[in-house]
């Protein structure tokens, strides 16, 4: 961990689900020459503890990123909940109070994100205005026993299980950092907003 991120949380990507809607896995797909997960492991790195993934199936074609890969404790593929569990089952591992989610097909994440995050509360879920931002969480440790007993009875939409538990909000004046490329369009506007950013 790097000096200047001493006492801030650790954070994982979630990069677990099937990707149905891009026929191939979104996390690899290439922007401005790099995998869509580089980038948000870019935004990342300078705002939170050390980083780690959560993906499924072979960890070696992540390599390149040299993050810990870790994958659902839930059999199934049963969504990015589990991917929340997996990240507190690895914070509590290191022994932090906390874990900073967010998912890998966000690549302009916001640079205070996990500040805001924090400043909202021990459990806290971006919220912009287009609605909630539920990938993009703090999520205190002491919840994996309750979030383990929960998907087990089949509790799956982020967002929900998060305002269940009292969740606060952590609020952002614009939707743009929180684009999603779930779709071709959506990659295509992606690069085109690198290509004016550079």
């Amino acid at each position: 961990m790097m000096d200047g991120n001493r006492g801030r949380p650790p954070a994982v990507i979630l990069a677990g689900g099937l990707s149905r809607r891009m026929g191939a896995e979104k996390a690899l797909l290439l922007l401005a020459g790099r995998p869509l997960v580089a980038h948000v492991a870019l935004r990342m790195a300078p705002q939170a503890g050390p980083l780690a993934l959560n993906a499924n199936g072979d960890p070696a074609r992540f390599a390149a990123l040299g993050l810990p890969v870790l994958p659902d404790p839930v059999a199934g593929n049963p969504g990015p909940l589990a991917g929340v569990l997996a990240a507190l089952d690895w914070a509590a591992a290191q022994g932090a109070a906390g874990v900073a989610t967010v998912p890998a097909d966000a690549p302009f994440l916001p640079g205070d994100l996990v500040a805001r995050l924090a400043a909202a509360g021990p459990l806290a879920v971006a919220r912009s205005p287009g609605g909630w931002q539920g990938a993009c969480a703090l999520w205190p440790v002491a919840l994996r026993a309750r979030l383990a007993a929960d998907l087990a009875a089949g509790a799956r939409r982020v967002t929900d299980w998060a305002l269940a538990q009292g969740a606060a909000a952590a609020d952002f004046p614009e939707d743009a950092p929180f684009l999603n490329v779930n779709t071709p369009a959506d990659l295509a506007e992606a690069g085109r907003r690198c290509s004016t950013a550079s």
